[in-house]
């Protein structure tokens, strides 16, 4: 088999028809059935919120797009599911924890609930404290393969020179000898923290065309966090095309599915718009 094969035998990923870098128009339960087995590396992914967003009569299927997203998983893969939920009659819905707790019945691990915080509010409450975050779950099939973590959190205590405490299992506290330096940035917390909005979740003004987009930069950082170049990323729910454009920034594969015409279309034209990267951002 010669080179040109090999390398388009790489870039499918289920027989014929699906292959990397596309993006498909079709409901995406019925494009991940034609996904290999244990193929995706990172799936990073927003669908709809309860009754918040409608979308082109789309009927949403969770437990079948759950299982599909298991099935295709890698051992050692991530799925990012970054979610929110409604207020109806008075009480939110809880929707989004139904949807964790599925996922874990299905097979995967809840890795970690982390929070994106809103640096501004979107929607003000009258009759309760202002809503500002949303989950991202994380969920892992087995233990996460790559975790490549993000340390810009400002350190206080920067610079000094301290022993570090650890607590056991059986709640002992255990004091470790050794001494070290303080370092100026630390690893971050599970709670990140992005100003949500059109005007300020895409690098081009093509994303505007698009009701409900998360910010580029949650994307990115998730991308970096769980995945290496070359690998493949997967947004079944692709929308305006985020997580693709930002996979291929990045030198990852990609592929996604949108039951919308209209919103390839507009993934496509984001995608043209923006060259991919040749070194580790």
């Amino acid at each position: 088999m010669d080179t040109t094969r090999r390398e388009q035998g790489r870039n499918k990923v289920g027989g014929d028809f699906l292959k990397v870098n596309n993006v498909y128009n079709m409901d995406c339960i019925e494009g991940m059935k034609k996904i290999k087995d244990n193929t995706i590396d990172l799936t990073v992914t927003s669908p709809p919120y309860d009754n918040l967003r409608t979308y082109k009569g789309y009927s949403f299927d969770f437990k079948n797009i759950a299982s599909q997203l298991y099935r295709i998983t890698k051992k050692g893969g991530v799925v990012v599911w970054v979610v929110g939920d409604a207020t109806i009659n008075g009480s939110e819905t809880g929707t989004s924890f139904k949807q964790a707790l599925y996922f874990k019945k299905i097979g995967f691990n809840i890795y970690d609930t982390m929070i994106y915080k809103k640096k501004n509010i979107p929607v003000p409450s009258s009759n309760r404290y202002h809503q500002c975050f949303e989950y991202m779950f994380v969920f892992s099939n087995g233990k996460p393969n790559t975790f490549n973590s993000i340390e810009d959190r400002l350190n206080r205590t920067a610079g000094s020179v301290e022993k570090r405490k650890f607590r056991q299992k059986d709640g002992e506290i255990k004091k470790d000898d050794t001494k070290r330096k303080t370092k100026v940035f630390g690893m971050r917390t599970n709670i990140w923290e992005y100003v949500p909005g059109s005007f300020h979740s895409g690098k081009d003004n093509l994303v505007r065309n698009h009701p409900a987009v998360f910010p580029e930069k949650l994307v990115e950082d998730h991308i970096k966090s769980w995945s290496n170049r070359k690998d493949i990323v997967l947004d079944p729910m692709c929308g305006s095309g985020t997580t693709l454009v930002v996979a291929n920034y990045l030198d990852r594969k990609y592929i996604g599915f949108d039951i919308s015409k209209e919103y390839v279309n507009l993934s496509k034209r984001r995608l043209k718009s923006r060259p991919t990267i040749n070194k580790w951002m």
